[in-house]
C-alpha cells in the first residue's frame, strides 16, 4: 500500500511525513556523491596500479650481465649491457646473468655436509690410472665463467655438475693415456692445456653456455702407500742424471783442452819440420854455392874456409895470446881444444 501525501496539507502528520521523505531524500544524495567519489579513487587507484605495472616492464643489464628474455615462457631474446624494456610479468620475463664471475670447482678434493672432507668422494675423484697401470693422487682446479646465458639457464638442468663430470672424465682419458713418470714430474702445462682443450670441446657440445678460463693441476702424486718407494726411485734418478750431467760436463772441460793440445802439438810439428826443411835446403844452397866458388878459386876457398872453421873453434875456447916475437924456454905454444 502506498500512502500519498498532499503538500499543501498543513497538518502535523503531513509535516511528519514530508520531513521524513526529505531527510530520506539528502541521504539518497549523499549515498550517491560518497559512491562518485570512490568511484573517482577507485580510477585514480587503479591508474596508479596500470602505470607501476607498465614501468616494472624497463630493467638495467650491467657490463659484465646478459639478460635472457621469455614471453610467455619462451625464450625470446638476449640482451647485453643498457637500459631495456619487456612487456611486465606475466606476459615476459627477464633473467639477469652474470657472464663474468669466475666460478671454480676442485677434482680430488671435496666437503661434505658439516665441512669436513668427504673421504670416499675424495679418493674416487683424485686417483687415476696412467697409461702405464700405476695409480696417481691428482688434484685438480677449473675455472669457469658463462659465455652464453641462454644455453646455460635452458639447455642443460645442472651446469655446474655437468662441468665437474666433464672435467673429471677428460681428465682421466688424458691420464689414462699418458705415463706415470710424465703425471708426476714431465710437463704439467701439457696436460692442463689438453685438459682445457679438451674439456670445452664437450662442453659446447652439450651446449652449456660455459667457458673454460683455465684450468690448474694442484697436485700430481703417487698414492701414500707406494710415495717412499716412487721417491727413491726417483732419488735414483736424479742421481744418475746428476752422474750423467757431470760426467758430461767433465768430457766438455777436458775434450776440448785434448783437442786444443792436439792442435798445438800439430802446429809445433809442421812448424819443426818447416823448420828443418828450410835450414836443410839453406844448407844445401849454401854448400852449392861453397862448391862452386871452390870450383873457380881453390886455394882462396880452401883458405877461406880454414879461416871461418878456426873462427867458430877457438871462439869457443880460452885463448892465451903471446907476443910476436917473443920466445921463452919455459912456454910453449899450446891449443887448448876441449
Amino acid at each position: 500500500m502506498v500512502k500519498q501525501i498532499n503538500p499543501w496539507d498543513t497538518s502535523d502528520d503531513t509535516a511528519s511525513e514530508k520531513t521524513k521523505i526529505i531527510d530520506f531524500g539528502a541521504k539518497i544524495s549523499k549515498m550517491q556523491k560518497s559512491k562518485n567519489d570512490f568511484d573517482g579513487f577507485y580510477k585514480i587507484i587503479l591508474a596508479a596500479v596500470l602505470f607501476l605495472w607498465l614501468i616494472s616492464g624497463f630493467y638495467q643489464v650491467q657490463p659484465s650481465e646478459q639478460g635472457v628474455v621469455l614471453r610467455l615462457g619462451k625464450y625470446a631474446k638476449t640482451t647485453d649491457a643498457g637500459l631495456h624494456y619487456h612487456l611486465p610479468y606475466p606476459f615476459e620475463q627477464v633473467y639477469i646473468v652474470d657472464v663474468s664471475k669466475e666460478r671454480s670447482l676442485n677434482l680430488g678434493v671435496s666437503e661434505n655436509e658439516y665441512g669436513g672432507r668427504n673421504t670416499i668422494n675424495e679418493f674416487t675423484e683424485s686417483h687415476m690410472l696412467t697409461g702405464d697401470e700405476n695409480i696417481v693422487d691428482i688434484n685438480l682446479t677449473v675455472v669457469w665463467n658463462i659465455k652464453d646465458a641462454k644455453d646455460f639457464l635452458f639447455k642443460t638442468r645442472t651446469p655446474e655438475s655437468t662441468v665437474k663430470v666433464a672435467a673429471q672424465s677428460v681428465l682421466r682419458e688424458i691420464i689414462g693415456q699418458s705415463k706415470m713418470e710424465d703425471v708426476i714430474t714431465g710437463d704439467r702445462d701439457k696436460i692442463e692445456n689438453d685438459t682445457k682443450k679438451e674439456l670445452q670441446t664437450l662442453l659446447d657440445g652439450f651446449q652449456t653456455g660455459v667457458n673454460i678460463v683455465r684450468v690448474k693441476l694442484q697436485k700430481a702424486d703417487p698414492p701414500k702407500q707406494v710415495v717412499d718407494a716412487f721417491n727413491e726411485v726417483q732419488r735414483a734418478k736424479t742421481d744418475a742424471e746428476r752422474f750423467k750431467n757431470e760426467a758430461e760436463a767433465y768430457a766438455n772441460e777436458v775434450l776440448p783442452k785434448a783437442e786444443g793440445e792436439a792442435i798445438k802439438r800439430k802446429q809445433e810439428a809442421e812448424a819443426y819440420k818447416q823448420a828443418v826443411i828450410s835450414k836443410a835446403e839453406g844448407e844445401a844452397k849454401r854448400f852449392a854455392l861453397i862448391h862452386e866458388a871452390y870450383r873457380s878459386g881453390r886455394i882462396v876457398t880452401a883458405k877461406r874456409l880454414y879461416l871461418e872453421t878456426m873462427e867458430d873453434v877457438l871462439k869457443k875456447t880460452k885463448k892465451v895470446i903471446m907476443e910476436p916475437g917473443q920466445k921463452s924456454s919455459n912456454m910453449m905454444p899450446i891449443l887448448p881444444l876441449k
